[in-house]
């Protein structure tokens, strides 16, 4: 029956790869395929009751409370008043302005929990601002869609989020193990910046020297950004909230600082509320094909026979992770991030863990690696998302200006793998199951 799980896998990945919807083609997947190894009757039980209780659990609850936070974060004007406080701090040395954009990525993204809201948001604040000091538009393209992919990463992170409900791990636990790869994210990124800064002034000429004085209200201005971090990271690590309950008050934060700005009209508030919808629609109905496509996989004994033959041919783990690793890379090429968590986190979480390796662990590792497809040619959808908002810059000029992030998206995976501390210390530390 293995055979018919692999089929199944290689036929659901090729739809996806040919742009069918990836919640329809594992659906059809799932669907036939538990016909194949069943029967009708059961085929139709699946059909009846699975996609209920994929959506039925109370701890869903997380997923649209968290796009919510990050929807009228964006709508409340947040990020503007970060990009400006960091550049008051860094902006007067070389490439200053491009490290302030991936700071500000990086607390965005906390807030967001999204790659393409942090990327979209960022590059109508950043790119503009970047122009206008004479920076190289394959710098500035490349630094926003690069510091994009810290929102996919950073806590809350919506693919931890959905790693943790597809495998049955702490979502808490997964949020701090993020923490410090997401930090050395954006320092390496910040590394890699001042790098082609040394080897070439003119792409990013220094900004004006401010005084203290003058920095004071810029970092004022960010302090309903922080406290908002600080509220929902700081309460689940301090053990005040569950993270359904953060992402509330996450999500109640986030109203009341676009009400305090006086950002929050009617019209504001109706396309925020339907941008929630549309999102956690979309996110749902993935899950369910994804279920429906894993009790399929599941049926075909699929992972047990790949987990066998590893062990009875001698592969060593690390070889293991190496090839899955690999796979990642070239799968995020040609598809979304949040696509390929839901088509291969069931067995892939079932082999590593296998294998002896911590979920924990692997969970972040693996939107790690996922992360880098965001940013690689030819489809990175970072890429398309800052041609869309600054169509001047090309995207072959993006395409090369982005190597040197994906080099620093490199070091960082050596470092995770070669160091599993750098993910589990910050869990163990705080004592949060593992």
């Amino acid at each position: 029956m293995a055979w018919i799980g692999f089929a199944g896998f290689a036929i659901a990945l090729g739809l996806a790869m040919l742009r069918v919807p990836v919640a329809l083609a594992m659906a059809l997947v799932g669907l036939v395929g538990a016909i194949l190894l069943g029967d009708w009757f059961s085929a139709t039980y699946v059909i009846a009751s699975l996609p209920f209780e994929t959506i039925f659990p109370y701890g869903l609850s997380v997923v649209p409370l968290f796009v919510f936070m990050g929807v009228f974060a964006s709508h409340s004007g947040l990020s503007e008043n970060l990009f400006r406080g960091l550049i008051a701090f860094v902006g007067h040395r070389p490439g200053g302005l491009a490290s302030a954009t991936i700071g500000a990525c990086a607390v965005f993204g906390a807030i967001s929990g999204s790659s393409l809201a942090t990327c979209a948001t960022m590059g109508k604040i950043a790119l503009p601002e970047m122009e206008s000091r004479g920076y190289s538009q394959r710098l500035s393209g490349a630094v926003v869609a690069a510091g994009g992919t810290l929102g996919v990463l950073i806590p809350p992170s919506i693919l931890l989020v959905i790693y943790a409900l597809m495998t049955e791990e702490s979502i808490g636990a997964l949020f701090a193990g993020a923490m410090i790869p997401g930090i050395l994210a954006a320092l390496l990124y910040m590394g890699a910046i001042r790098l082609l800064v040394m080897r070439r002034p003119d792409i990013a000429p220094p900004t004006t020297y401010l005084p203290w004085r003058a920095r004071l209200p810029a970092l004022a201005g960010m302090w309903d950004a922080m406290l908002l971090i600080v509220t929902v990271i700081g309460g689940i690590y301090a053990g005040l909230f569950s993270p359904t309950e953060a992402a509330a008050v996450g999500a109640g934060g986030a109203l009341l600082i676009a009400l305090l700005r006086g950002r929050l009209t009617r019209q504001s508030l109706r396309a925020g509320m339907l941008e929630t919808a549309t999102m956690t629609g979309m996110i749902f109905m993935i899950l369910i094909g994804a279920t429906l496509f894993n009790f399929f996989l599941e049926q075909s004994r699929l992972t047990e026979t790949l987990l066998d033959w590893i062990t009875a041919s001698g592969l060593a783990p690390g070889t293991v992770i190496f090839a899955l690793i690999i796979f990642y890379i070239v799968l995020g090429c040609f598809m979304d991030s949040l696509s390929i968590i839901l088509l291969t986190v069931v067995p892939a979480h079932t082999l590593v863990t296998g294998l002896g390796y911590d979920p924990i662990w692997f969970g972040v590792l693996m939107v790690s690696v996922v992360e880098i497809g965001l940013i690689t040619p030819p489809i990175g959808m970072n890429l398309f998302v800052i041609k869309g908002v600054a169509p001047q810059i090309s995207l072959s000029d993006m395409s090369r200006g982005i190597l040197p992030f994906i080099a620093a998206d490199l070091i960082r995976l050596v470092l995770l793998v070669s160091i599993p501390g750098l993910i589990l210390w910050l869990p163990t530390l705080l004592g949060l199951g593992l």
